[in-house]
């Protein structure tokens, strides 16, 4: 197995409330994942522009009512790495909102609160789809 391979799937986590952030990395590192965390789209751009992820993974608000800093951050991952699997989470969800992710490409819209072991399942489904077809 080439080293590529062996290493755990890296995933980063952006939220603005450090509790979210600090689950979230405890479990998914406890289910092999290595998790990156960042509080705001400034930090999650630095770390998307030096790492490559499986898939990133952040809230819709980020800064306060009204935003949707988390749906333009996950539209600057697309553009920058296609194959990285984006995943929205928002308790303010809305057919609009829903839209407008779809729009910027995000692949996984899940609605807060969200189960760990949903999460943990839509992470575990992501490799599967991401595979190339057989040649």
């Amino acid at each position: 197995m080439n080293r590529i391979c062996a290493e755990r799937p890296r995933i980063l986590v952006v939220d603005d409330e450090e509790p979210i952030l600090f689950s979230l990395h405890d479990y998914l590192t406890a289910q092999g994942y290595q998790v990156d965390c960042a509080r705001d789209i400034r930090e999650a751009t630095a770390l998307c522009l030096a790492t490559n992820y499986l898939a990133v993974i952040a809230d819709l608000r980020l800064s306060g009512t009204g935003s949707m800093e988390g749906l333009e951050s996950l539209q600057g991952v697309k553009e920058r790495s296609p194959a990285t699997a984006t995943i929205l989470l928002t308790a303010y969800g809305s057919p609009a909102v829903d839209r407008e992710a779809r729009r910027r490409k995000v692949d996984v819209i899940l609605s807060k609160p969200i189960s760990l072991s949903t999460l943990a399942r839509v992470l575990s489904d992501l490799p599967k789809r991401q595979e190339p077809p057989d040649q």
